[in-house]
């Protein structure tokens, strides 16, 4: 028996899922290791042995895959403690990563203060070179100009060197002699240019994202090499594969020759899975949230595939490098309630994190967080959270709501309770509109997917709020990104820009740079990662725009169209996409358009693995009711005894009524007042508002033929 393992570490736990060749699923959350994240992989690994009923070498020979989403270099950005990095830029050029876009974000801020550069003043050097908009040389560049510099470089100890010179996407020649060079008199430092990981137009992007790729370079590839070394330590001998931002799987090689590519690892795998499940029930678009211990991601997913953005900002440093389009806010079970200067009770985004966590926890936090509230109101069992690993502690819980906010705010401990839960619940609210309506896309046409070990708590009165009238909650939703991580798809991103209106266009440069772009994929998926010809898929990419405007529309052609130089068609879709996202388009005036960027997405396919529950017969739903407890049901603003069911017992095609709680190991399902649950197939949840589930859904006829309880 083989099996595939998925591994995704986040601020507060580690999740991992693990499927047997078989189809049998193994779900696992162990508490992570802020100090070395590689030691709470391993132990992850340890404790799926012991699941399993394996010997831990046993069961370690017999993994096939790992798949791994990391936060190594999210970390570092978010928190300033990357590598010393110095950046080597064209003369004249030293202070545009500082002046950025020259656009102040909060205009009217008189205290607004530019973000730190991550390569410090004194650390950006320049040299006198220059290659034109056309990528001729106009000053050719000259390697002993680096001599001072490498000296500088060594004297202050610098760990990380970004190259990036004026017009390099164009004619990247004096990049590539500069990197060579420096590689040779620089053993031991970090060295990326914009050639390596962005050669595309507009300089600020290129040299903002070089930068952060240096910045993480040294802390991803000492993580990677720590993680491999440990693997080798306890003999692994399958494949390890990091997740990308863009929703795609690498080697760890790749990752290392450009390590911004992992900025969003671990949330980019939420939507993969999202739509993985939304194609079972039979939906194209999708909505996916992850509540998680410190953040709340929120994805979307139009015709099955993932909506990528090149316009990403990791506290607040440009990132252009494709990612999935996730909105991610400071919301998650870790979430510190505090009361403003107004006197008013605010959420987040501050965490308590892992350590010390939440003051349940009794690893000696003090300031209530949404967890605490969560118990006080009833959603988790004190003696079952983790399966009954950590024991809860209620009374600490309601001695440090009270002392903290009750008292200040006059209220009950029970409705400062209650106000922290409907608090965190208009901010991923809002965080979903963020990804949707501001997308121009309406939530209530969407499969609402909720994940996280904290999601399915709030999403009854998330949903409730944006008038979704159905959520699906995955049997695997507490571990969701470690879920997609195992339907990842092998995944490269091209781009090679090309500035030009329709009427100058070239036919032989473009069908030139595609098929160069096209090449550079095969090589990367055939020759360096062993994907067969037959798995390997196309997806060209076009950054148009209408003459005379600022932002350009991403726009998804087919192969057939590029290589056939159908511009009609490439035309026809790009009013219809402008027309979606801006309500308008200028088609009928016969203005013209201007092409800015190609780009070009290769995926490779990979084995998707069977995911089922290992069960054989169905129980009868009476059988699965643990107990009653006391919880808070928000319609009536009171506590109520519901009924606890046990989440981890087969009771497939029953139907739940509401209000009630379903506990797993490691989640629980609110159904609140107004809803009802049915237990698909697969072990997975769907709760839907009984009064307002409309006609129609894929889902009716099955909801309509489950026996009752």
């Amino acid at each position: 028996m083989k099996y595939n393992v998925g591994i995704d570490i986040g601020g507060t736990f580690t999740d991992l899922i693990c499927v047997s060749s078989e189809g049998k699923t193994i779900v696992h959350k162990t508490l992570s290791t802020p100090q070395d994240s590689s030691i709470g992989f391993i132990n992850g690994i340890r404790e799926v042995a012991e699941m399993a009923d394996q010997p831990f070498e046993e069961f370690v020979s017999a993994i096939d895959t790992i798949v791994h989403g990391t936060t190594v270099a999210t970390n570092a950005l978010l928190t300033l403690k990357g590598a010393k990095t110095a950046l080597i830029t064209t003369k004249g050029f030293r202070d545009a990563l500082e002046m950025r876009r020259g656009i102040r974000e909060e205009q009217f801020n008189n205290h607004y203060r530019n973000v730190t550069p991550l390569a410090p003043r004194y650390l950006r050097f320049t040299v006198d070179e220059r290659i034109d908009s056309e990528g001729k040389v106009l000053t050719k560049f000259d390697e002993k100009e680096l001599l001072p510099v490498i000296k500088k470089i060594i004297a202050e100890k610098v760990e990380s060197v970004a190259v990036c010179f004026m017009n390099s996407y164009k004619n990247s020649s004096h990049e590539k002699q500069a990197v060579k060079f420096l590689r040779k008199n620089l053993k031991g430092v970090f060295v990326t240019a914009s050639f390596e990981v962005l050669p595309s137009i507009r300089f600020y992007e290129r040299v903002s994202t070089t930068t952060v790729s240096a910045f993480v370079g040294p802390i991803v590839a000492k993580y990677l090499d720590n993680l491999t070394n440990k693997l080798e330590s306890i003999n692994f001998k399958g494949t390890l594969l990091i997740m990308q931002s863009n929703g795609g799987v690498v080697v760890p090689d790749q990752v290392k020759k450009n390590p911004a590519v992992t900025v969003l690892s671990g949330p980019a795998a939420a939507p993969t899975a999202g739509a993985f499940y939304s194609q079972m029930l039979g939906y194209k678009n999708c909505i996916t949230v992850d509540m998680g211990g410190t953040s709340f991601d929120a994805a979307i997913v139009i015709d099955n595939q993932c909506v990528t953005s090149t316009e990403g900002n990791i506290n607040r440093y440009r990132i252009a490098l494709p990612s999935l389009d996730i909105i991610t806010i400071g919301a998650g079970g870790g979430s510190i309630g505090w009361i403003n200067e107004g006197g008013l009770l605010q959420m987040g985004p501050q965490s308590a994190g892992a350590l010390p966590g939440p003051v349940c926890y009794g690893r000696g936090g003090e300031i209530p967080a949404c967890t605490d509230a969560d118990l006080i109101l009833g959603y988790l069992n004190p003696d079952f959270f983790a399966g009954g690993k950590l024991q809860l502690n209620k009374a600490t819980a309601e001695k440090a709501i009270k002392d903290e906010l009750a008292s200040k705010l006059g209220l009950s401990v029970l409705e400062t309770a209650a106000g922290m839960f409907r608090i965190i619940n208009s901010n991923m609210a809002q965080g979903v509109r963020e990804i949707s309506v501001e997308r121009g896309y309406d939530p209530r046409e969407f499969l609402f997917i909720v994940a996280g070990g904290a999601g399915s708590i709030h999403s009854s009165e998330i949903c409730k709020e944006l008038e979704i009238p159905m959520f699906l909650v995955p049997n695997v939703s507490s571990i969701f990104c470690a879920a997609g991580m195992l339907l990842g798809d092998l995944k490269h991103d091209y781009i090679r820009s090309y500035f030009t209106s329709f009427k100058n266009l070239d036919r032989k440069k473009f069908l030139s740079l595609f098929n160069e772009m096209k090449e550079q994929g095969l090589h990367a998926l055939v020759v360096e990662e062993g994907v067969s010809k037959e798995k390997i898929s196309l997806y060209p990419i076009l950054d148009l725009r209408y003459v005379g405007q600022y932002h350009e529309v991403q726009l998804e052609a087919g192969w057939d169209d590029v290589m056939d130089f159908n511009l009609e068609h490439i035309f026809e879709l790009f009013h219809q996409e402008h027309n979606r996202q801006f309500g308008y388009s200028l088609k009928e005036e016969g203005t013209e358009m201007e092409l800015i960027n190609l780009r070009l997405r290769v995926i490779g396919k990979t084995e998707r693995p069977k995911f089922n529950a290992g069960y054989s017969d169905p129980v009868s739903i009476k059988s699965a009711i643990k107990e009653h407890r006391e919880v808070y049901i928000p319609e009536t603003g009171k506590m109520k005894s519901v009924a606890i069911y046990d989440g981890d017992m087969p009771i497939y095609g029953a139907k739940i009524k509401g209000p009630c709680v379903i506990e797993k190991i490691t989640t629980s399902v609110f159904v609140s007042e107004n809803y009802d649950c049915v237990v698909d197939d697969f072990g997975s949840f769907i709760v839907y508002e009984r009064e307002k589930f409309p006609k129609g859904y894929h889902l009716i006829q099955k909801l309509q033929e489950v026996n009752e309880y």
